[in-house]
């Protein structure tokens, strides 16, 4: 495979998640956002993006300030409410960055949360333990 060519995208560690749940929960009642690195098919790591604005209604990434990188392949935020619908807001940042995208809605467990492509369309990942 090419170094352009996606490669399927079939888990996330539960660390990751674990992680991810940890921040929102300490910025809640504010949205947190952050980038989604893949190692071989897996979310494995978050990436903090310098200059980010959490606020109650949204979380502005500053997607030029992350380094060009083909492993950081989409982003994560949360939502303060307990829906994990994509706002208006997420379908446009869905389809100018990345390929995969994770809303965590409260109460921010591993249970709140989903997955989608670019376009908007909900996907499966497994959690690897």
């Amino acid at each position: 495979m090419g170094i352009f060519e996606n490669k399927k995208i079939e888990g996330i560690t539960k660390r990751v998640l674990q992680l991810f749940s940890e921040s929102a929960q300490d910025a809640h009642p504010e949205e947190f956002a952050a980038g989604l690195r893949e190692i071989d098919g897996i979310i494995s790591e978050l990436i903090l993006v310098p200059g980010t604005v959490s606020g109650p209604g949204s979380a502005i990434l500053k997607l030029h300030n992350l380094p060009v990188d083909f492993s950081i392949v989409g982003v994560i935020h949360s939502h303060p409410s307990p829906s994990y619908r994509p706002s208006r807001e997420d379908f446009i940042t869905f389809g100018k960055y990345g390929r995969l995208h994770i809303i965590m809605a409260y109460p921010y467990d591993l249970d709140s949360w989903k997955a989608y492509d670019s376009t908007g369309k909900e996907v499966d990942l497994e959690i690897i333990e």
